[in-house]
C-alpha cells in the first residue's frame, strides 16, 4: 500500500479524497494555486505545495509543476479526482515515466475512450449497443434514404469533416431527406472540401442512465446500480439519483453485463463510468465513457455502502478488488443535488464572494454534505461554481426526496447566491416526482414555467 499520495485537485473532491486517505492511514499532499492558499483541502492535508497562480492553466493543469510537487514530497501516487488532468492521457503517461502511480486507468485506455468515434467503434466491436447510425460514409441521396429508413427517423445528417455546425441537418422523413441532402452536402464540400456525410439517429424522450464499473489488475470486474442523471441544463447534470425508478432488476443485470463486456474488452483498470441513453422501450445505447471518478459517485456510495475512493487507492496499489459482485446490493434510494454559487434568476450567472455564514444541517440517518466551504472562505471566479453536494439516502425514493428537501430547507449559506431554491422547485415538480423526466425536461418544460413564475 502507498504511504503518501498527492491529490491533484481542489475543492470538495480534494477534501473527500484526503479524508479517505487518512482513514486508510495514508499521508496526503495537497496542491493549491495562489487563490486557494486558505482552502480547506490545504488545511486538511498533511503537506501542501503551491503549484502556480490562480489560473487553472498555471496551477491545476500544470502537469510539470504537479509532478515536481509529487517527486519533491516523496508521493508514490497521484489521485486526479475529476476535471483538470483526470482524463489526460499525456499526464498519466508522465506519471508512469516518473515512477508515480496514476490512480486511474492506463494512459492508452484514457486516450481510446476519450476519442468519441474511436470509443464508439470499440464498443461496437465489443457487442455494446451504440446509438444507431450509418456504418460508413454516404455520398448519395438514395443511399441516405435507404439507410435512414432502416435506422428510423428523425435523423441527424452530418458532414464527415464537420465542425462549427456546418453540414448538419435534422431530417424528419424521406421526402425531407431528398430535399435537404444535396444542400447539406454542398455546404460540407464548400466548407471542408469533403462531401462525405453520415447519419445518426436522433434519440428523443430519453433518459441519461450511467453505470459505475470497477476492474482490478487481475481481471476481477464489478458493476454498480445504475444512476439516473436525466435532470440536466446545457448538458450539465443538476440532480442525480440511484437507482433509476424505471429500470427493473432484470434490466439492471442486463445493463451491468453490457458494461462488463465493455470494460473487459479494453482491459480496463480502476473505476470509471459508462454513460447510456435509454429510450422509451428501455433499450440502452452507449454514449461515452468517463475514465475517472465522477461528481455523482456519492449516490452510488450511499446506496451500496462502498467507499469508491478507498477502492480506487487499494486497486491502484495492485491489490485485488476488496468486494465482489455479490457484495453490491441496492440498499434504498439516494439523491444528490449540486449546489452552485450562481444566480438562477440571472441566467445562472456564476457568483463570487466570501462565505459570511454557513449552517450545514446534521443529524438523522442517511444524509451527507460534501463541501470545502467554511465561514470566511472565498468563492473566486477562476474555477467551477459548484460549492457543495447535498446527498440523501432513503428506504425508497419518496423518503429520499423528503430528506433532501429538508436538508436544502435547513442549509444556510450567506455571502453568495446559490441555487438551493431552484433545486427545491425541481424536487416539488410532479414530473420529477414521477421519475419520468427525460434529458430535455429541465430546459424544455420546467425552466419556461419556472421563469414565468419569477415575473408573475
Amino acid at each position: 500500500m502507498f504511504s503518501k499520495v498527492l491529490v491533484a485537485n481542489r475543492g470538495e473532491i480534494a477534501v473527500r479524497i484526503i479524508r479517505s486517505l487518512r482513514e486508510l492511514g495514508i499521508k496526503s499532499v495537497a496542491i493549491y494555486s495562489t487563490a486557494d492558499r486558505e482552502s480547506l483541502h490545504v488545511q486538511l492535508a498533511d503537506e501542501a505545495v503551491c503549484v502556480g497562480t490562480a489560473r487553472a492553466q498555471d496551477s491545476y493543469l500544470n502537469a510539470k509543476n504537479i509532478l515536481e510537487a509529487a517527486l519533491g514530497t516523496g508521493a508514490q501516487a497521484i489521485h486526479p479526482g475529476f476535471g483538470f488532468l483526470s482524463e489526460n492521457a499525456e499526464f498519466a503517461t508522465m506519471c508512469e515515466e516518473c515512477g508515480i502511480t496514476f490512480i486511474g486507468p492506463q494512459a492508452s485506455v484514457i486516450d481510446l475512450m476519450g476519442n468519441k468515434e474511436h470509443a464508439r467503434e470499440q464498443m461496437k466491436k465489443s457487442g455494446v449497443p451504440v446509438i444507431p447510425g450509418s456504418d460508413d460514409y454516404i455520398t448519395d441521396v438514395n443511399e441516405a434514404v435507404e439507410v435512414a429508413n432502416k435506422i428510423g427517423y428523425p435523423i441527424l445528417l452530418k458532414a464527415a469533416a464537420g465542425g462549427g455546425g456546418k453540414g448538419i441537418r435534422r431530417i424528419n422523413d424521406s421526402h425531407q431527406m431528398r430535399q435537404i441532402f444535396s444542400e447539406a452536402q454542398n455546404e460540407a464540400r464548400f466548407s471542408f472540401n469533403d462531401d462525405r456525410m453520415y447519419l445518426e439517429k436522433i434519440m428523443e424522450n430519453v433518459k441519461h442512465i450511467e453505470v459505475q464499473v470497477f476492474r482490478d489488475n487481475f481481471g476481477n470486474a464489478v458493476f454498480f446500480p445504475e444512476r439516473d442523471c436525466s435532470i440536466q441544463r446545457n448538458r450539465q447534470k443538476v440532480i442525480e439519483e440511484s437507482p433509476c425508478v424505471l429500470v427493473n432488476e432484470q434490466e439492471r443485470k442486463e445493463l451491468g453485463q453490457i458494461a462488463m463486456r465493455a470494460i473487459n474488452s479494453i482491459n480496463y483498470h480502476n473505476t470509471g463510468t459508462i454513460e447510456f441513453l435509454m429510450d422509451k422501450d428501455h433499450h440502452f445505447y452507449f454514449m461515452e465513457m468517463n475514465t475517472r471518478i465522477q461528481v455523482e459517485h456519492t449516490v452510488t456510495e450511499m446506496v451500496t455502502g462502498i467507499d469508491l475512493v478507498k477502492a480506487q487507492v487499494i486497486v491502484a496499489a495492485n491489490n485485488p478488488l476488496p468486494f465482489t459482485q455479490q457484495d453490491i446490493q441496492v440498499r434504498g434510494h439516494a439523491i444528490e443535488c449540486r449546489i452552485n454559487a450562481e444566480d438562477p434568476r440571472q441566467n445562472f450567472m456564476p457568483i463570487t464572494g466570501t462565505i459570511n455564514y454557513l449552517y450545514l444541517p446534521v443529524g438523522n440517518l442517511g444524509m451527507r454534505i460534501d463541501t470545502a466551504i467554511y465561514p470566511g472562505s472565498k468563492i473566486t471566479p477562476y474555477y467551477d461554481s459548484m460549492i457543495a453536494k447535498v446527498i440523501a439516502l432513503g428506504h425508497n425514493r419518496q423518503e429520499a426526496v423528503e430528506k433532501i428537501k429538508r436538508l436544502l430547507n435547513e442549509m444556510v449559506i450567506t455571502g453568495v447566491t446559490t441555487n438551493q431554491n431552484f433545486h427545491l422547485a425541481i424536487l416539488n415538480n410532479p414530473k420529477f416526482l414521477a421519475g419520468t423526466a427525460s434529458t430535455t425536461f429541465l430546459e424544455d418544460s420546467f425552466l419556461p414555467q419556472w421563469k414565468k413564475g419569477l415575473t408573475a
